[in-house]
C-alpha cells in the first residue's frame, strides 16, 4: 500500500514543480475550475501564462466537449489566480486519484481558495434555464476519492464535510451579486457519474432526498480540496431542466449545455472577478 501511496504523492509533485517552474515566480492565492462552457472566464485573466495539460508529466488531459484543458495563471481582480480551462470527470474513466490530482498539484502550489463552477441541471421546479445557484452543500453519488491509503501530508483520515462550502464566501458574493443587480439561489448539488442524463425516476429520487441540481463533476474535487485545509466556493450554472415524465422526447443535449452555460458566463465573469478581488 505505501508504494501506491508513494506512486500518487510522486505525481502530484512532479507535476506541481514543472507548473511551478513555468509560472516566473507568480503565487496564485485562488484555483478556479471553471467547468462546461465556462472557460471564456479564463480570457479575462490579465497577463497570462498558459499551460497546456499535455506538456505537464503525470497529468491527464480532458476529453470533453467545451473543455479547452490548459491552465491559466495570471491576474484577476488585482490577485494572481491560477484557473483550469477544463476538468477531468470520473465518466471519461479516470480513477478518483487521477481525476482529483489537479486540486492536489493547486494546494501543492500554495493557493488557499478554490472555486468551482459546473453546468447544471435543475432538479428544483423553481430554477429555470440560465439561473446561477450558489452551491451550499452537495450529495455525492460517486466513489468517494479519499478512499485508499491517506495523504497524511495533505489532511486527516476522516476530514469533516459540515461546511464543505465557505459560508463566508457565500455571503459575499450574494453581497457582490445584490450590487450587480444579479439574482442568485442558493442550492444543494448531487454529483453523479454520467454520462447518462437522469432517468425521470431517479430525478424524482434526487429531488425527494434533498437536491436542488445535478450534475457530472465537482463534488469529488471539493472533497478533496476540503482534505487539503481550501476554502470552497462552488456556483452551478443552470443548463437544462430535469424531466419527471417518460416522454417520447430528448430533453438533454450535451451541445445545447454548453450553449447555456457560455451565455449564463457573461453575469459570472464579474462576480468571480470580484469575488477573488475580495479575498
Amino acid at each position: 500500500m505505501t508504494n501506491t501511496m508513494d506512486e500518487r504523492i510522486k505525481k502530484i509533485e512532479t507535476a506541481a514543480q514543472y507548473i511551478e517552474s513555468r509560472l516566473d515566480g507568480r503565487k496564485p492565492v485562488a484555483a478556479i475550475i471553471l467547468g462546461s462552457g465556462l472557460g471564456q472566464l479564463a480570457e479575462i485573466i490579465e497577463d497570462r501564462i498558459t499551460i497546456p495539460y499535455a506538456e505537464i508529466p503525470c497529468f491527464p488531459v480532458s476529453t470533453v466537449i467545451g473543455h479547452k484543458g490548459n491552465f491559466i495563471c495570471g491576474y484577476l481582480g488585482g490577485k494572481c489566480v491560477i484557473a483550469m480551462q477544463g476538468r477531468f470527470h470520473y465518466y471519461e474513466g479516470y480513477d478518483m486519484a487521477t481525476l482529483t490530482l489537479p486540486v492536489r498539484v493547486m494546494s501543492k502550489l500554495g493557493v488557499k481558495v478554490l472555486m468551482v463552477s459546473n453546468a447544471a441541471g435543475a432538479l428544483n421546479p423553481d430554477y429555470k434555464v440560465g439561473d446561477t445557484v450558489i452551491i451550499r452543500d452537495h450529495i455525492n453519488f460517486m466513489p468517494n476519492p479519499l478512499i485508499g491509503p491517506n495523504m497524511e501530508d495533505f489532511g486527516p483520515r476522516f476530514p469533516d464535510m459540515t461546511c464543505p462550502y465557505d459560508l463566508e464566501l457565500q455571503e459575499k458574493a450574494l453581497e457582490i451579486a445584490a450590487g450587480m443587480g444579479i439574482k442568485l439561489d442558493k442550492g444543494v448539488y448531487f454529483g453523479g457519474t454520467g454520462p447518462t442524463y437522469e432517468t425521470p425516476a431517479e430525478v424524482r429520487f434526487f429531488r425527494a432526498i434533498g437536491a436542488d441540481l445535478v450534475g457530472m463533476s465537482t463534488v469529488p474535487e471539493v472533497i478533496v480540496a476540503r482534505h487539503c485545509g481550501l476554502r470552497v466556493f462552488g456556483m452551478s450554472v443552470v443548463t437544462n431542466v430535469a424531466n419527471t415524465e417518460n416522454v417520447e422526447r430528448n430533453f438533454n443535449d450535451g451541445e445545447d449545455v454548453v450553449q447555456q452555460a457560455n451565455a449564463a458566463t457573461q453575469r459570472m465573469i464579474p462576480l468571480f472577478t470580484k469575488l477573488v478581488e475580495s479575498l
